[in-house]
């Protein structure tokens, strides 16, 4: 029977398990490159028996950032940085994965142990893009209007930022198209009201997430992984729902993506959402069951034997623990034992178990 401790195979890939480290931001960048802080965290999940560790959400663009402080891969510098990262985390026996990222008119912002909201040009801030000029919020940035160049970069920047990802190492790529960020901005009517082939009827604003796609697919070798994080409801009436993900989710499997990342959220301010244990979980579970694609699970899994129902009654392929992690970096050691199934330990922290 599959359980949380079975192997998947995603095309070119092998999971030695189900259980994923799920992308988040650490704030702690220095124009765009890591730090030792980043090789000690992202290290410490591959030895505490992850199967995959994805990065946190970086940058495809300077101006792509969400702070200062986020990594991002625009240039050849960034791919020499990384490189240590993952030749260590392949080394316990763990895939190293990227968000690629573009924060739109979410981007110039604080890190949010600093301040909240707008970072102004003259604190070193920058000029944020969007579908339309306005700002998600009345402390944040007016974002630019974007133009057909301004679209043609951004595409051709997800292409050279996976171009790059793989040259630094990376053997998963995830596209971010959730949580507020550029791409999830078109494809909300929340937040996008041109009345261009980008916007107005649900196949414009998913033009852009479909072209990033495609131009990506283009240049990812045949048997490379090719995950998306999408949000699979605004949790606001009128705006994106799990209907239109699972429209979405055909398009992006028919497209080329392996594998669909189910989180939710973010497209607009102070939205109510029913958080609880396992809350986005019926999203990856309907968005697999209606279209054959593989997804993750995501949001407030905490339990080695929840995670193991999610997987052994197939809704969804793998899981993504976040702040779990944080508090846990062994966790999937904890959940092995619990669950009594075997796990790979390092030779030198053997004699704790």
């Amino acid at each position: 029977m599959v359980n949380l401790f079975s192997p998947l195979t995603v095309r070119g890939e092998e999971l030695k398990n189900r259980i994923v480290v799920s992308p988040m931001c650490q704030y702690s960048g220095i124009n765009g490159m890591p730090t030792d802080w980043h090789f000690v965290h992202y290290g410490s999940f591959a030895v505490g028996g992850a199967a995959l560790v994805i990065q946190e959400a970086t940058a495809v663009s300077s101006e792509g950032r969400i702070s200062g402080e986020d990594l991002g891969i625009w240039s050849d510098e960034h791919v020499k940085a990384f490189n240590k990262i993952t030749s260590f985390i392949k080394s316990q026996n763990c895939i190293p994965g990227i968000q690629l990222a573009h924060a739109g008119r979410k981007a110039s912002t604080f890190a949010p142990w600093k301040g909240d909201g707008e970072v102004k040009p003259e604190a070193g801030g920058w000029e944020s893009i969007a579908p339309g000029p306005e700002p998600f919020s009345e402390n944040y940035p007016l974002p630019k209007e974007m133009d057909r160049t301004d679209i043609e970069k951004v595409i051709t920047d997800f292409r050279n930022a996976a171009k790059r990802s793989i040259e630094a190492g990376y053997k998963i790529i995830e596209l971010h198209f959730a949580h507020g960020y550029l791409i999830h901005q078109f494809y909300s009517s929340l937040s996008n009201n041109r009345n261009d082939e980008y916007g107005g009827n649900f196949e414009n604003r998913c033009r852009l997430a479909i072209e990033i796609i495609k131009e990506v697919r283009s240049i990812l070798p045949g048997d490379f992984p090719l995950f998306v994080r999408i949000s699979s409801t605004d949790w606001t009436e009128g705006g994106w729902n799990i209907d239109d993900s699972v429209g979405l989710a055909k398009m992006f499997k028919d497209t080329g993506v392996d594998l669909i990342d189910c989180s939710s959220g973010g497209a607009v301010p102070k939205t109510k959402i029913p958080a609880g244990p396992g809350y986005q979980v019926p999203f990856a579970d309907k968005i697999k069951k209606e279209t054959g694609i593989m997804t993750g699970a995501v949001g407030m899994i905490t339990e080695p034997a929840q995670a193991d129902e999610i997987i052994r009654n197939g809704k969804s392929d793998i899981v993504l623990l976040a702040r779990e992690m944080l508090r846990n970096h062994n966790w999937a050691i904890k959940a092995a034992k619990e669950l009594k199934a075997e796990i790979e330990i390092p030779n030198q922290y053997k004699r704790a178990y």
